[in-house]
């Protein structure tokens, strides 16, 4: 009897020891209930979904090593799970990927996403489920629009990057008439003529149609629209069409590879347009070498640059550079839509959906690409105060952040003046 009681003692003295080495370990609850799984959604064969997971790496690594997410006082850590969606190529597999993410992988929330058209199928399987779906890619109205038509249903979606479609069309076209005024100023030029060049996408259709209305109220002649796959591979056809429409401008919209093809192109054959607009590819660090050193002075509307927009913007830059030896694009905008989740969390003390999706609501947060606060659709404020976007150039081979430049009384630190490109000025 008394050897028994010995082992009993011994054994309780060894669990009280092994409880206390885990309570001590990052101050993190351990098992399925200490563990916080999100979903980071994207093309992961494409830039895009690669950004998509590495800047929700560098949230989940730096709130880790914080000691997680404090739900209440218990301390919860972040486990990241990979959904590749494929849907630059397929919407379907897109929808797949995230019903499996949900029922299989049981994840908490999702972030991620590019192709509105993936979007749209996935935000339906997320919502059947009540998760917290925050896109970091897709640009189009529909998708707010569900949430001011049925909002029981679509309170779960929001939106962190990029702004949408409407506030796009909006900057891109602010880019262009930045670029129209230097045209006027540099060559002579008084009504510049602007070839319209846009992928045949779904968030592609509204930047079309409005180019078209807008454009000649700018004082500018479009002198016509070309719609080549978001996949191209050769442009021969449409730049040698502009070439010989007399253009002076090429306005843009590329989101995915297709933007190489065409800035390669454009400037191999030394097209005398200016090119402005949206070319996702052109935030890449590698699109000098995607594009054989042709690409120089494409200019795109982006989320980020190595400027001060905020307090967080340069450290998150260079330490995103560091990790990945690339520029991160505006998908890399999971690593604040995870530290946007994590703080209404913690707000709400709770991991219940509703909960949290109310305190996202008061989302007031100082972001690497700007301020961030939704509106009544769920959707991120644009304009002065809030995120404004930039424009970016590559200019001798670096990429420079050259928009907002006065614009509103905005000019970034570290703000340079737009070029160019040297064969329209005949050097």
């Amino acid at each position: 009897m008394k050897r028994r009681l010995m082992t009993i003692v011994a054994l309780v003295l060894v669990l009280a020891m092994a409880l206390t080495i885990t309570a001590a370990v990052g101050g993190c609850k351990r098992g399925p209930k200490g563990v916080i799984k999100v979903g980071v959604a994207g093309p992961m064969q494409f830039i895009q979904g690669q950004h998509h997971w590495l800047g929700a790496e560098l949230a989940a690594e730096e709130i880790n090593q914080a000691g997680g997410v404090d739900i209440g006082g218990d301390k919860y850590l972040i486990e990241l799970v990979k959904i590749d969606t494929n849907e630059i190529l397929s919407v379907d597999d897109a929808a797949a990927a995230i019903e499996r993410a949900i029922t299989v992988d049981k994840v908490d929330f999702i972030v991620g996403t590019i192709r509105t058209e993936a979007a749209l199928a996935m935000q339906e399987v997320a919502m059947d489920h009540q998760k917290i779906f925050i896109v970091c890619g897709a640009s189009h109205t529909q998708l707010a629009d569900k949430v001011a038509a049925d909002y029981d249903r679509y309170k779960y979606w929001f939106r962190v990057t990029p702004i949408n479609v409407g506030h796009l069309v909006t900057t891109s076209m602010l880019l262009l008439q930045h670029v129209g005024q230097v045209v006027r100023d540099e060559l002579g030029i008084q009504t510049p003529k602007v070839a319209v060049i846009i992928e045949k996408a779904v968030a592609g259709d509204p930047l079309a149609a409005a180019a078209q209305m807008v454009i000649p109220s700018f004082g500018m002649q479009v002198v016509g629209v070309w719609r080549p796959s978001p996949t191209a591979t050769d442009m021969t056809a449409e730049l040698t069409a502009i070439r010989n429409s007399g253009a002076n401008i090429i306005y843009t919209y590329f989101s995915a590879s297709a933007g190489v093809t065409y800035a390669k192109q454009w400037g191999e054959l030394q097209i005398p347009a200016a090119s402005v607009g949206i070319n996702v590819e052109a935030q890449a660090k590698g699109f000098m070498d995607a594009t054989g050193g042709f690409g120089n002075y494409e200019f795109t509307l982006n989320t980020l640059a190595r400027i001060k927009i905020t307090d967080k913007t340069i450290p998150f830059y260079d330490k995103f550079v560091e990790r990945s030896g690339q520029f991160p694009t505006y998908n890399a905008g999971t690593y604040d839509a995870i530290y946007i989740w994590k703080e209404a969390a913690e707000r709400a003390a709770s991991l219940d959906s509703d909960d949290i999706v109310a305190e996202m609501e008061k989302t007031d947060y100082h972001a690497a690409a700007g301020r961030i606060v939704f509106d009544e659709k769920h959707d991120v404020k644009w304009g002065p105060g809030f995120v404004t976007a930039v424009g970016t150039q590559w200019q001798d081979g670096e990429l420079v952040c050259v928009w907002p430049y006065g614009w509103q009384g905005i000019t970034y630190e570290g703000t340079v003046e737009y070029k160019l490109p040297p064969w329209m000025l005949g050097d």
